[in-house]
C-alpha cells in the first residue's frame, strides 16, 4: 500500500448509533482516516456521498427504508465509490455480501458485536487496513458484474467408463490463488471454463469460514464444471475444488492417485487458506499440475508457491494491473520472473486453455 500524504475521508453508514460510533472511533483512532459524515440508512447514505463526496463508503447491509444492497446500486449508479460492506458473519449473510461483491463493493468486513471484539487490536487493524486499501482501488473497476445465465453441463460419461478413480497421470490440475477482488475475478474466469474430462481446479480465495461454501455454491449455478467446497478426498476432473475458511488446502497422492487433504496449521502471509500452502504443496508433485495462476488481492501470497511451480514445469498466469481490483498478488508474482503470461481477467480462462495445451509464451 503507498504512502498517504493526506487523510482518506470515509462515510458511515449503519443504521445502529452504537456501531455508527463504534467505527467512527476506530476508524478516526488510525490517525489515516477521517470519517467525514455518518448515515443511518441507504436513502441517506446516497444523499451524502453526492453531497460530501467521500473516498470510501462502509455500509451496513441490513437497514430500514433502503438496505445496504439496494443503496450498493444506487451508489455505483450515482456516484461510484469504493465500498466496503459490514456483514454478519451467517450463511445469510454469506450470501449478501457475495451478492454485494457482485455488484461493485470492493471487499466486506465481519461485523463486530462490541467494543471488546476489536479491543485486541487484530480486527480493529483489519478493518483499518480493508478502508484503506479501498481507498487506492480505481473506481471504474469495480463496475457490477453481469450475471451470466447458467452454463451448461456437460453430459456425464456414462459409468462403465472408469474402472477406478483417476491417477495422477489422468486428472491434470489448474490452480488458482485470488483475494481481494476475487469472487467477482472467480465469476468471470470459472463461469468461462468448460468440461474436458480431464482436468480439476483448485481455488484458493482468502474468505472466512462459511463465506467459501456460498461462494462454492454461486459459482457452482455459473460454471458448466461442478463447484464444491473441498473436503479430504479424492481429486475428480471437471470439478473446481474451493479451499474452506480456516483451512488449508493440500494435495498429496496415494497409490498413485491424488487426493485433497485440508490442514489447519499455522497462517502463511496472514492467512489460512494460503496460496502459497496450495501451490507448494503441487510443487512436490512434479506433472500434477499443468497450471498455477494468481489472480487480483492484497499482499504476496502465492508468488512463491508459483515460482516453485513454475520450477517443475507448470505454466503460469498472472492477472495483468488493467482489471486487477488489487494489482498486489499478480505483481509480487511478476516480480519473481516466473509468469509466463500476463493477461486480463477476460483472457485468463483462454491463457489456462494454452497453459493446458503446453503452449508458451513467447
Amino acid at each position: 500500500m503507498k504512502e498517504r500524504t493526506k487523510l482518506v475521508r470515509v462515510l458511515v453508514v449503519d443504521d445502529s448509533a452504537f456501531m455508527r460510533r463504534l467505527l467512527s472511533d476506530l476508524l478516526e483512532a488510525s490517525g489515516q482516516i477521517e470519517v467525514v459524515g455518518i448515515a443511518r440508512n441507504g436513502i441517506d447514505a446516497v444523499a451524502k456521498n453526492q453531497r460530501l463526496a467521500p473516498d470510501v463508503i462502509t455500509l451496513d447491509v441490513e437497514m430500514p427504508e433502503m438496505d445496504g444492497l439496494t443503496a450498493l446500486t444506487e451508489l455505483m449508479r450515482t456516484r461510484p465509490v469504493p465500498v466496503v460492506m459490514l456483514s454478519s458473519l451467517t450463511q445469510g449473510g454469506a450470501r449478501e455480501t457475495l451478492e454485494a461483491l457482485s455488484r461493485g463493493a470492493v471487499d466486506f468486513i465481519g461485523k463486530p458485536d462490541s467494543p471488546r471484539q476489536v479491543s485486541t487490536g487484530d480486527l480493529r487493524q483489519e478493518i483499518i487496513d480493508k478502508v484503506l486499501q479501498a481507498a487506492e482501488v480505481e473506481v471504474g473497476k469495480l463496475a457490477p458484474y453481469p450475471q451470466p445465465a447458467p452454463a451448461p453441463r456437460a453430459a456425464l460419461p456414462p459409468v462403465t467408463t472408469r474402472s477406478s478413480p483417476a491417477t495422477v497421470g489422468e486428472v491434470r490440475v489448474v490452480a488458482i490463488g485470488t483475494s481481494t477482488g476475487g469472487p467477482r475475478a472467480l465469476q468471470e474466469v470459472v463461469g468461462r471454463l468448460q468440461a474436458d474430462g480431464k482436468t480439476a481446479y483448485l481455488v484458493v480465495q482468502h474468505m472466512p469460514k462459511g463465506f467459501t461454501r456460498t461462494l462454492a455454491e454461486r459459482l457452482d449455478g455459473l460454471s458448466a464444471l461442478t463447484v464444491r467446497e473441498a473436503a479430504d478426498g479424492l481429486i475428480e476432473p471437471d470439478h473446481v475444488y474451493v479451499a474452506p475458511g480456516d483451512y488449508h488446502l493440500t494435495t498429496q497422492l496415494v497409490g498413485g492417485r491424488p487426493h485433497l487433504r485440508l490442514t489447519q496449521t499455522a497462517p502463511v502471509n496472514g492467512h489460512r487458506p494460503a496460496v502459497d500452502v496450495l501451490f507448494h504443496s503441487l510443487a512436490e508433485q512434479p506433472g500434477l499440475c499443468k497450471v498455477a495462476v494468481v489472480l487480483t488481492g492484497m499482499g504476496t501470497d502465492g508468488a512463491k508457491g508459483l515460482a516453485a511451480l513454475k520450477a517443475v514445469g507448470a505454466s503460469t498466469i498472472a492477472e495483468d494491473a488493467a482489471t486487477a481490483v488489487i494489482f498486489g498478488m499478480p505483481k509480487a508474482a511478476i516480480t519473481t520472473g516466473a509468469v509466463d503470461r500476463v493477461v486480463s481477467l477476460q483472457q485468463v480462462a483462454e491463457a489456462i486453455s494454452l497453459g493446458l495445451a503446453g503452449e508458451r509464451e513467447c
